[in-house]
């Protein structure tokens, strides 16, 4: 089958950003398994910035999240944060990825997540067996990582500066819905 992304592709943020909005069932017609094994865990964060990029272009929260399978690093599940777009208050960039990724042996597998992780989702992660989640910004949220290690899941920690800085300003624009994506709306009632 051709693909578009092959192993002589430069891996650019345009690229990237192909990937990132490709449904993950068409992936394969997108790149080939040269190119998916090409992809670094910067070039994999990346494209969880770009997935919580498209959901603050949508008026969500920016998270976003990408599921790769560790033998093949082709991605398996991808998402991003849909409170707002979905009206629905659980569906978190981790839990979208995993929706997408569907009934898989996750212990396979490497999430890669834009932002430190809400108690909700690490405890999904380790629930469901991950063996390796890579957090992309704990400058603006950390804690569940120490949860996530004693656990058994390898947690890493590899700061995206874009994905940093966008969610950084999303606190600022938005900082009642930052707080409703955290504890709920009954949380922005006592701000």
């Amino acid at each position: 089958m051709n693909t578009l992304f092959d192993s002589l592709t430069p891996v650019t943020d345009e690229v990237l950003a192909a990937v990132a909005h490709m449904p993950t069932a068409s992936l394969p017609v997108l790149m080939d398994e040269a190119f998916a094994r090409r992809l670094s865990d910067a070039d994999l964060m990346r494209i969880a910035v770009l997935l919580a990029k498209k959901s603050y272009d949508e008026g969500g929260c920016p998270i976003g999240a990408v599921i790769v399978d560790n033998a093949t690093r082709r991605i398996v599940g991808k998402g991003h944060n849909t409170l707002v777009q979905e009206n629905h208050p659980y569906n978190h960039g981790e839990t979208a990825a995993i929706r997408d990724a569907g009934r898989l042996d996750f212990s396979r597998t490497t999430l890669f997540t834009s932002l430190s992780p809400c108690d909700v989702c690490a405890t999904l992660l380790h629930m469901r067996g991950f063996g390796r989640v890579v957090v992309g910004d704990v400058s603006n949220a950390s804690g569940t990582e120490l949860l996530l290690r004693s656990k058994g899941v390898d947690v890493d920690i590899l700061e995206d500066p874009f994905g940093v800085a966008l969610y950084t300003r999303f606190r600022a624009e938005q900082p009642v819905l930052e707080l409703e994506d955290w504890q709920g709306l009954a949380a922005t009632r006592k701000r």
